[in-house]
């Protein structure tokens, strides 16, 4: 038997002294115990205190002794000598009001400071596209979504662009099979033009609007480029050989400068917003970050970091959109981690275990979060708020992992496509708030007037 179910005399006895606790804590929480106050000793009168307490109870507990002729006579010298009192202490002055614990002021500023309402987050894809033939591969990059709101995505060895704005699906080309299928894309910084890297080592550059091509590059690499980057006019491409190259799309001798540092195929690329350093990321676990300001054409440039940390390959790169120098990296299955780097001291800040393979990040514009997408066993949608890496919303929908994300131009929504051969939208970041029109200034005091006699 519990022990506690019994009730001991003791129990009781501490039981019956529960309504006069709370009784003694409401009177101790009454306005009138607030203070205390100490009466003005001048205004006491000493010896009439003296009577009621001794003489004056005499009447009040015995009213049997006195007689009506005696009551009378008491009542006759209490108005004479001015004593008809019944209070034994007086107050010269009020006692003071209780003090405040806030001050008005601010409590109301706390009261009509607007809160901001929490955002609705949709838990379903806001449209969902098929997308046939969509190749399963962790290392290659098949979407992105240009300046101009067109979608590009590549099938095979197709190229198809989908517009945002009307949703109508036009095929941009289709290459041959000695060319092999596609292997990355990347819209320019104009959103006209896109370049498109291939199974054979080739990158060619494509206006989307003429649907014709304007150049090929060879020579950058001896196998497939499965990952592009724009830097303005500077197109940046990585290979399965390890090397990163950056070509100067405005002149025929393009290859302006190679960076060495990978041992095994490059899988993620991407190019800080001032333009000045690039990071990259590799089958060989490892993240480096170049700068473009020590760059050399003559010779392969030098990192400025080299790291390590990761334990599995490393594709998911983002660059923090509101601190210049803060990057985000995804690893793959053997990892499972994102990490956050100062790219200027090369220090890891901050690692959060996911649970699954990382297999693309995205920041938020307008808020501080930052979107994860990841393969076995859920294959879901992760948004975090940052720093705090708490789990907003885990958006699920794909059946096989989700390799690949991108951005609308207003921030707003993401897409995604999976190993499952959809492609689906997210209302995930919500509407950016409307700026406010800028006050207008006033007019100068008689600007309507030539003169003023």
């Amino acid at each position: 038997m519990d022990a506690g179910s019994m009730s001991s005399p003791s129990n009781l006895k501490s039981q019956s002294r529960c309504p006069l606790q709370e009784q003694f804590l409401q009177r101790k929480n009454s306005r009138e115990n607030l203070d205390r106050f100490i009466p003005n000793r001048s205004a006491m009168d000493f010896d009439f205190a003296n009577m009621m307490l001794t003489e004056g109870r005499k009447g009040k507990e015995n009213p049997a002794v006195s007689s009506p002729s005696r009551e009378a006579y008491r009542k006759q010298l209490a108005e004479a000598m001015n004593m008809n009192r019944s209070r034994i202490l007086a107050f010269k002055n009020k006692p003071p009001a209780p003090a405040e614990m806030f001050p008005r002021e601010f409590s109301s500023l706390q009261q009509d400071k607007p809160t901001k309402p929490r955002r609705h987050i949709p838990q379903t894809s806001e449209k969902t596209l098929d997308a046939p033939d969509l190749v399963d591969d962790y290392y290659l990059n098949l979407l992105d979504w240009g300046s101009c709101n067109v979608l590009a995505i590549a099938l095979a060895s197709t190229v198809y662009l989908w517009d945002a704005t009307n949703g109508s699906t036009s095929e941009l080309v289709t290459f041959e099979d000695g060319v092999g299928f596609v292997t990355s894309v990347s819209w320019a910084p104009d959103g006209r033009h896109i370049a498109i890297g291939l199974d054979n080592s080739e990158v060619q550059l494509w206006d989307s609007v003429a649907k014709k091509q304007l150049r090929t590059l060879r020579g950058c690499h001896r196998s497939r480029v499965g990952s592009l980057a724009w830097n303005n006019h500077i197109l940046t491409t990585g290979g399965m050989d390890g090397c990163i190259v950056n070509n100067d799309v405005r002149i025929r001798s393009h290859i302006v400068e190679t960076y060495r540092g990978h041992e095994q195929e490059v899988c993620g690329l991407k190019w800080s917003a001032s333009g000045q350093q690039l990071a990259s990321g590799g089958n060989d676990n490892l993240l480096h970050i170049w700068d473009r300001s020590v760059a050399s054409s003559n010779s392969p440039t030098q990192w400025l970091h080299r790291l390590e940390d990761h334990t599995a390959a490393v594709k998911a790169l983002a660059w923090c959109p509101f601190q210049g120098n803060l990057l985000a990296s995804g690893g793959g299955g053997g990892d499972r981690c994102i990490k956050f780097w100062n790219t200027h001291t090369g220090a890891c800040l901050n690692s959060v275990d996911t649970g699954s393979q990382v297999c693309a990040l995205l920041w938020n514009k307008n808020e501080r979060e930052l979107l994860s997408s990841h393969g076995f066993t859920q294959n879901q949608l992760t948004l975090w708020k940052y720093p705090s890496m708490a789990k907003i919303a885990e958006l699920t929908g794909h059946t096989s992992r989700v390799l690949y994300m991108a951005q609308s131009p207003d921030g707003c929504t993401v897409a995604s496509a999976a190993g499952d051969e959809t492609l689906r939208f997210w209302n995930v970041f919500g509407v950016p708030e409307v700026a406010k029109p800028a006050p207008k200034a006033n007019p100068e005091p008689f600007a309507h007037l030539n003169r003023i006699r």
